[in-house]
């Protein structure tokens, strides 16, 4: 059988060619809809979402059946996946782009280098989900994961690319940052599945740690960003496709 390290790896690079896809869009869009990019936004937080729960946390449960508390893994591991995020939010100063707001230690980068490490914070769990996913689960569920964290990758180069270009940058520069949103992807691919294959007994705590990284992100920034211009319904009811997707992804591949 392949190295599930390999396959990680190769799995990290299809989501980020596939970011890279969505992230084209700059090269010939010729008008920004803050409507079509709440909706992008609002799908991949419910793709999000969906593989929270279907891909890594009814796993890391599955897998702690035998304990004599078997919640407490998936408890434990989702509680630290936001605590880690959190930290890493306040300890590396970023700015999300569409509302100007900063976070982290002030310094003396760039707007734009500002926000190319908010996305790269963001993409931390999509990458780090994958990789636990080919270390401890089985290849047609790391499968169907991965290919749902890269239909979302899609709509975020899009939501990344498309309001640099019209920011007034121009159309490769705009391109190579959306791509590069998620250059972090398979370097903690790597990382999760080279941890669980070798420290075998972390797998659930893994799995929910990925979870809880990836719910932090949905909530503190996608959701937030999505909803913010007036588009609420929409990037709703996108939420709930992006949701369903996944699900079927999910149950129906894995």
């Amino acid at each position: 059988m392949q190295d599930p390290v390999i396959l990680a790896l190769m799995a990290g690079m299809f989501t980020l060619a596939l970011t890279a896809v969505g992230s084209s869009a700059s090269l010939f869009f010729r008008g920004e809809s803050q409507k079509l990019l709440d909706a992008m936004l609002g799908f991949a937080a419910g793709i999000m979402i969906s593989a929270s729960f279907f891909s890594l946390l009814m796993p890391a449960i599955e897998h702690s059946s035998h304990l004599p508390h078997p919640w407490f893994p998936a408890v434990a591991g989702f509680l630290a996946g936001g605590v880690f995020l959190k930290l890493i939010d306040s300890a590396v100063p970023h700015v999300h782009f569409e509302t100007g707001k900063a976070e982290g230690p002030k310094s003396g980068l760039s707007k734009l280098t500002l926000f190319a490490l908010a996305v790269a914070i963001h993409n931390i769990p999509e990458g780090m989900a994958v990789g636990v996913a080919f270390g401890g689960e089985s290849l047609s569920a790391a499968l169907a994961l991965t290919l749902g964290i890269g239909i979302q990758n899609i709509p975020e180069g899009f939501a990344i690319s498309v309001p640099l270009r019209f920011a007034g940058y121009g159309r490769w520069r705009s391109f190579l940052y959306g791509t590069l949103s998620a250059v972090v992807e398979p370097v903690f691919a790597v990382f999760g599945a080279y941890a669980v294959t070798h420290i075998s007994p972390i797998l659930p705590y893994a799995l929910s740690f990925a979870a809880g990284a990836m719910i932090y992100v949905v909530i503190e920034d996608v959701i937030p960003e999505a909803e913010s211009h007036g588009n609420e319904d929409v990037a709703t009811m996108c939420a709930i496709a992006g949701f369903a997707v996944m699900m079927l992804l999910d149950l129906g591949l894995g």
